[in-house]
């Protein structure tokens, strides 16, 4: 179990022991901690301001006169983490007034050893600068306790010999037999300043009579100037309207003869520009029309002249193109017939007499139909004979005469061909 601590703005809490006998420290101020109970130790220590009154009595000084001098200091244990641990090592367990017993001896400690180097005019005439010199020299001393001083100042000091005393009233008649000497010469310097101060103010009187009478001298001098001048700007003014009223008068005539030439002028344009209008009307009305009438005229004429140019060049481009036509299909035709004679040669000297016997062949049909054409006509045909030969013969005859209408049609000479001479021959 544990205990949560508050610690106050004053106050610093030192927790020390904890788990696994840990001997680390925690200093907290101004919050709370947790203490593990029968485990961990709390101390508190007190952040407050501790005032000091350190006293030094019968101290001699460096004359050898021995004051008693009274102080009063405000000191209090600093809160920086090292400096507050340093503190707790000096003081933890401590209650305030022993806190306070140790610092005072030290300041007073300092304070007595500081006396006994300055005088008793230094002590006393500058108590600020001798309360700054304690402070500056115990405070690295106190600060090793983790104590800052926050002020030091000199309360009291005294003498049992009356030095002080004696010293002030050595001061006092000084102070008394200057303002003596300070009142006499103050009187001294009075009497002269208003002595000077009267002549001063007579001076100024005169000068300022003198100044007067001549101011009002020259007041009427300048004013009689002053009417003079305005009297002849006066007359100046006058003559200057007249001269300028004049001018005007011109300047009006002036600018009224130029008015009328400007409205001449006008009426001149307005009437060259009627004259102006009245002509492009008559162009317009007129002029215009039977040119434009014209034009028409000559653009009909020339586009019909242009439209019989264009259709002869039309027929003519026509015929040149059917003739380009024509004769690319004579020339398309007469190359095709060229390759198949080409061809047909190669293939009949390709194929030898095999082909032509085929072609032969295939040409016997028209060459029958061609001769018995005449003969479709006729309803009977008596072979006449004068010998007395048979029908065969005269076939036989037909047929020896046939290779030679065929050589006479298809240029093929069927008495080369060796079944065509085995037939021929055999008939013989």
């Amino acid at each position: 179990m544990g205990n949560c601590h508050t610690v106050g703005p004053n106050e610093a809490l030192v927790v020390s022991g904890g788990c696994c006998g840990s001997d680390v420290k925690q200093y907290v101020y101004g919050g709370w901690a947790w203490a593990w109970w029968c485990i961990t130790d709390t101390q508190r220590i007190s952040l407050e301001i501790m005032t000091l009154q350190p006293r030094c009595e019968d101290v001699e000084t460096a004359e050898g006169v021995a004051l008693t001098v009274t102080g009063v200091a405000q000191v209090k244990i600093m809160t920086e983490k090292e400096l507050l641990a340093v503190a707790c090592e000096q003081f933890l367990g401590k209650n305030v007034q022993d806190v306070k017993n140790v610092v005072l001896q030290t300041l007073e400690g300092h304070l007595r050893s500081i006396l006994g180097t300055l005088t008793v005019e230094q002590i006393y005439q500058d108590r600020d600068q001798f309360a700054k010199l304690v402070r500056e020299v115990a405070a690295p001393d106190v600060g090793r306790m983790g104590i800052e001083i926050l002020s030091f100042t000199i309360k009291d000091v005294y003498d049992k010999v009356d030095y002080l005393s004696s010293l002030g009233k050595t001061q006092t008649a000084a102070v008394r037999r200057d303002a003596d000497i300070g009142v006499a010469e103050a009187e001294r310097d009075a009497g002269i300043r208003e002595a000077q101060c009267k002549k001063e103010m007579l001076d100024v009187k005169f000068m300022a009579d003198t100044k007067i009478a001549e101011s009002r001298r020259a007041f009427e001098l300048q004013k009689a100037a002053f009417s003079e001048e305005v009297n002849i700007k006066t007359a100046e003014a006058q003559l200057a309207y007249e001269l300028q009223s004049a001018r005007e008068q011109q300047k009006i005539r002036q600018e009224e003869i130029e008015i009328e030439v400007v409205q001449r002028k006008k009426q001149i344009d307005v009437e060259e520009k009627e004259i102006i209008r009245k002509e492009k009307e008559l162009i317009a009305t007129v002029k215009q029309p039977a040119e434009a009438e014209a034009y028409r005229i000559q653009q009909i004429a020339e586009g019909e002249k242009v439209k019989q140019v264009l259709l002869a060049q039309a027929e003519a481009e026509k015929i040149r193109k059917l003739g380009e036509a024509e004769a690319f299909v004579i020339e398309a035709i007469g190359m095709a017939e060229a390759e198949r004679m080409k061809l047909k040669a190669e293939a009949l000297q390709q194929y030898g007499e095999a082909a032509q016997l085929a072609l032969v062949l295939d040409a016997l049909p028209e060459i029958a139909a061609k001769v018995a054409a005449p003969l479709s006509k006729v309803d009977e045909i008596v072979i006449l004979s004068g010998e007395n030969t048979t029908t065969t013969s005269e076939v036989n005859r037909l047929l020896a005469e046939i290779p030679a209408s065929v050589r006479a049609i298809t240029g093929v000479d069927l008495t080369k061909i060796p079944l065509i001479q085995k037939a021929t021959g055999a008939q013989a």
